[in-house]
């Protein structure tokens, strides 16, 4: 169980299942959206996320052209989490900053790299993506049941 909340403490929630996998998304529309050189979330099935606290939704544009919902303290305006609308809402990616403990949630991989800022160097075992990766084979396998049972192989 992980457990957050936003930066005013208005927004609570609990996650009651370890994240599916955890991204460092490195895309310009990551770093635009957030005003840093990446995001860090944690993907977790919708029926694992409890909320608390008065949440605004604000739905801003993916280079997929779908869209994105991200949830935010109505109060603060901290996001907490996002979906993908193409995910059709089963699909949470919890923004790991927002973590009572972030250091329990660290990436498993870097996503969008080809878009990545220079300075920041990749190394480790951490894999890294120029762009997205392949579920099927780049999970994790219990990752990819969970992936597999949300929206097919």
């Amino acid at each position: 169980m992980h457990a957050g909340h936003c930066g005013c403490g208005a927004v609570t929630y609990v996650m009651n299942a370890d994240p599916i996998i955890v991204h460092c998304c490195h895309c310009s529309e990551c770093q635009r959206q957030t005003g840093s050189a990446f995001v860090l979330n944690a993907l977790v099935e919708s029926e694992h996320l409890t909320v608390e606290g008065p949440t605004r939704e604000v739905t801003l544009p993916t280079p997929s052209g779908n869209g994105q919902a991200i949830t935010r303290c109505a109060e603060c305006g901290v996001a907490v989490f996002s979906s993908y609308l193409i995910r059709k809402g089963r699909l949470r990616y919890i923004r790991v900053g927002t973590l009572d403990d972030p250091n329990a949630c660290p990436p498993d991989v870097h996503i969008f790299t080809s878009s990545k800022q220079e300075w920041l160097s990749l190394e480790g075992d951490i894999p890294v993506f120029e762009e997205f990766y392949n579920p099927a084979r780049d999970m994790p396998p219990g990752a990819f049941a969970r992936w597999k049972a949300m929206f097919g192989g």
